[in-house]
C-alpha cells in the first residue's frame, strides 16, 4: 500500500547546526544500506547502527525507511535537474556540442551509485509525489532539448518536441540500463555509443526537414 504524503515527510526540520548534522549522518548511512541491502533488507534498525545512532534517535527525524528513501530520492532528482540545466543552456554549435554535455552528465548521475538509484527507480515504491517530481523533472529535459532543436539554424528538426523526447528517453533509459550492471561494456564506451546514436539520430531528424523542404520534381 502506497504510503500517505504525511508519512514521508521528516519529523522535524532541524535548525541546529548538530541536528542537521544528525539528519545527514542518517541519510548518507541510509543511502550506503539501501545500496548494499536492497529496498527489501533495509531497516531502520540496520540504518541507526550504520549511522551509530539508536533508532529512538532516527525516528526523532523519520518516522520509516521510506521516509528517508524518500528525501534521498529527491535530493537526486535536484541534483540531476540542476547538471542537466547546465549542460543545456547553451545551443551553440548545434547538437554536436549540447549532446556530448548531456550524455557526460547524465552518466555522472548514474555513476554516483547507482545500487542506490536501483532501489529508488526499480525496487521501492513510488509515492505520487514522487512519480510527478520525476515526470516534472523529465519533461523540463525534454522541453530545454526541444528549445536547442527548435533553434539551431545548422540543423532544423520538422517536429523538434518529438525528437527531444525520444532523446531524453533514449539517454536516460540506457544509461540506467548499463550503468552498474554486469554488462560487458565501460562507461567511456557507453558514453561513446550513445553520443554517436543519438548524433546520429538528431542529424536524420534534420535530414527528413530538409527534404521535406525541397521542392517536389515532376516524373512527368
Amino acid at each position: 500500500m502506497p504510503r500517505r504524503p504525511d508519512d514521508l515527510r521528516p519529523r522535524k526540520s532541524p535548525r541546529q547546526e548538530r541536528s542537521r548534522a544528525t539528519q545527514q549522518r542518517i541519510l548518507v548511512a541510509a543511502a550506503r544500506v539501501f545500496a548494499d541491502e536492497g529496498y527489501p533488507g533495509t531497516t531502520t534498525d540496520r540504518i541507526a547502527h550504520a549511522a551509530g545512532l539508536s533508532v529512538g534517535s532516527l525516528y526523532q527525524y523519520f518516522g520509516n525507511k521510506d521516509a528517508i528513501l524518500h528525501v534521498l530520492a529527491l535530493s537526486h532528482l535536484d541534483q540531476a535537474d540542476q547538471a542537466i540545466r547546465a549542460a543545456l543552456t547553451d545551443g551553440k554549435g548545434g547538437h554536436q556540442r549540447w549532446l556530448p554535455r548531456l550524455v557526460e552528465v547524465v552518466i555522472a548521475s548514474h555513476r554516483e551509485s547507482p545500487a542506490l538509484q536501483r532501489v529508488i527507480f526499480d525496487q521501492a515504491p513510488r509515492s505520487a509525489e514522487l512519480v510527478a517530481r520525476f515526470e516534472e523533472s523529465q519533461q523540463a529535459a525534454v522541453t530545454a532539448i526541444a528549445e536547442l532543436l527548435r533553434t539551431d539554424e545548422i540543423h532544423p528538426i520538422t517536429a523538434p518536441d518529438t525528437t527531444a523526447l525520444l532523446v531524453a528517453a533514449s539517454i536516460e533509459s540506457l544509461t540506467h540500463r548499463f550503468i552498474g550492471s554486469a554488462a560487458p561494456i565501460t562507461t567511456e564506451a557507453l558514453a561513446e555509443e550513445l553520443i554517436m546514436m543519438v548524433a546520429s539520430y538528431v542529424a536524420a531528424a534534420a535530414g527528413r526537414c530538409g527534404e521535406r523542404g525541397r521542392p517536389q520534381v515532376s516524373s512527368s
